[in-house]
């Protein structure tokens, strides 16, 4: 493994206002939190009003002066654009600013080669970093060895990654068979989760909404629980029982956020599937944060995306300790909604009722009197649906339940 250079960059972030587009500075403070997760410091910012980013340098000449003039009075090591640039315009920057130029998307990836811990995650990653940087060679090398390390050079595990074309080329065709072999072995196991019935609960939600730390109050698990973007990589599945004994599996997924890049999306599809195979999504939500809304618009944005928007919803409004009173939030395109604070609890005793109410949707609710020769039927019951209640007569045991629509012909009973 070879050992980077863990020197602090300085970096200033520049953007482009398009018409119409009113939440700059909201992604520019985002993109200062992504930077400072990437190991960066942000010692400036620079935007311009513009109909249409300039197709060669991304910004114009005069704003490219005025770059020039503050990486130099800053002390600045380069910058970051709050798009992701084409080859041409990350060439030409470098050209012109003789600094380090790297983009949204690079930062955003360099996050993840951090964060990956599993094989899966590790082979996802670079896999999204080697397509990344395979159409930008030319200037990508220059930049990366005149500053050694820092953002762009990390691959998952620390290790530096390859800049030959060759050798990518051959890597990503690598890469790809090892992720066919674990999306098979995935989907293995989603078939098992199928035929087990046990109904699936897919956790999302912008980056840092706090998923994790729900899973963690609803199941007691010990999942990386921190307040970073990106904190957890790698989906998650814990197993929870509901106050009507039903048990239910809740998978954490990677968080979403706005302009999350292509090639990513395209690598972590695999993962990014568990919402697909779900019963029903959990939109996480963190009330507390000013851009809630447009937050809430990127997780729907990706949803569609994935072809998961019409799964049933409960979006879970998260952090209310936070705030004074009720949210003003609201969502419209949610079957339920509930206010909680998974880090104090609270609201959590709602959101299993409202678990319960949405699976009661998918299921056949019955009365049945069934005689003792048939009183195996009711372990069923207990397993795949919802006991209300059971009493022992003469003639034998009445039962009110819900039960999943699939398992009531091998319930009913014998006339």
């Amino acid at each position: 493994m070879i050992e980077l250079k863990k020197e602090t960059e300085r970096v200033i972030l520049v953007g482009v206002c398009l018409p119409g587009q009113e939440d700059i500075d909201a992604s520019l403070e985002e993109l200062s939190e992504l930077a400072k997760t990437a190991g960066a410091v942000t010692v400036g910012k620079v935007v311009q009003s513009r109909d249409q980013v300039h197709p060669g340098t991304y910004v114009g000449k005069g704003k490219i002066d005025e770059i020039k003039s503050l990486l130099w009075e800053l002390d600045a090591t380069g910058i970051i654009c709050d798009d992701e640039l084409s080859p041409a315009q990350m060439k030409n920057l470098q050209d012109e600013l003789d600094a380090k130029v790297m983009d949204r998307t690079l930062v955003i990836l360099d996050i993840f080669a951090a964060r990956a811990s599993t094989s899966e995650g590790k082979i996802q990653v670079e896999l999204a970093q080697l397509k990344y940087r395979q159409t930008r060679l030319a200037g990508f090398g220059t930049a990366m060895s005149r500053l050694g390390g820092g953002i762009g050079t990390r691959g998952p595990g620390e290790k530096k990654l390859e800049m030959d074309r060759r050798l990518i080329k051959n890597r990503i065709a690598l890469l790809n068979r090892e992720l066919k072999s674990v999306k098979q072995h995935r989907e293995v196991t989603r078939e098992k989760r199928a035929k087990s019935r046990i109904p699936v609960a897919a956790i999302v939600g912008y980056t840092n909404a706090g998923k994790s730390t729900l899973l963690n109050a609803l199941t007691g698990a010990d999942i990386l629980a921190e307040d970073k973007l990106f904190a957890t990589l790698d989906p998650t599945t814990r197993s929870l029982k509901l106050p009507s004994s039903q048990e239910i599996l809740l998978t954490d997924t990677v968080g979403f956020i706005r302009k999350l890049p292509h090639h990513l999306i395209d690598a972590f599809k695999s993962t990014l599937e568990e919402a697909k195979y779900a019963d029903m999504i959990l939109h996480v939500v963190d009330v507390s944060n000013p851009q809630a809304d447009e937050q809430m618009f990127t997780v729907y944005e990706t949803l569609q995306g994935l072809k998961v928007q019409d799964k049933p919803i409960i979006t879970v409004f998260n952090k209310q300790d936070r705030l004074e009173g009720i949210p003003v939030i609201r969502d419209f395109k949610a079957d339920y909604t509930v206010s909680i604070s998974a880090k104090t609890k609270a609201g959590l005793g709602d959101l299993l009722e409202t678990i319960e109410a949405l699976l009661r949707q998918q299921k056949v609710y019955i009365e049945e009197v069934y005689p003792y020769s048939e009183a195996g039927k009711i372990q069923l019951i207990r397993k795949y649906g919802e006991l209300l209640e059971e009493n022992y007569t003469e003639e034998g045991i009445q039962v009110t339940a819900y039960v999943p629509a699939d398992i009531y012909p091998q319930i009913v009973v014998n006339r």
